[in-house]
């Protein structure tokens, strides 16, 4: 089976278990994951609300909904959702730089005021 077929296969057991349990919160992180790997960006957005719905103290969550957002070209959403994760305790700025998934906002004077903070954070 191939990478892309083992993805097409995950997505559509995950998807019957949410079915069977909407709020299972591993699945709709996983979910959200393995659709942003296949290019489903707006599914991957869809979950990536579901949890931070479910896990509002998230900061994780909160980080990959800003992921999504970045993607979808909602920068300015992206930098918001961002802002929150690092508020409720996202410390990781290394990932932060080289995430592909914020790329599109990284030239933005607010991702390296962001990015600041968190390494403020990180020496302290």
């Amino acid at each position: 089976m191939s990478r892309k077929e083992e993805t097409v296969f995950d997505i559509a057991f995950y998807e019957s278990v949410l079915r069977r349990d909407p709020s299972y919160v591993d699945v709709v992180e996983l979910l959200g994951g393995l659709y942003t790997k296949a290019g489903r960006i707006a599914d991957g957005l869809k979950m990536d609300r579901k949890l931070v719905r479910l896990q509002p103290d998230n900061s994780t969550a909160h980080y990959n909904l800003a992921c999504s957002l970045a993607l979808c070209k909602r920068p300015a959403d992206a930098l918001r959702s961002l802002a929150h994760a690092i508020t409720i305790g996202y410390d990781d700025a290394g990932w932060m730089e080289e995430d592909p998934d914020l790329e599109p906002i990284r030239e933005r004077p607010e991702f390296a005021i962001l990015l600041a903070l968190v390494r403020k954070a990180e020496k302290a």
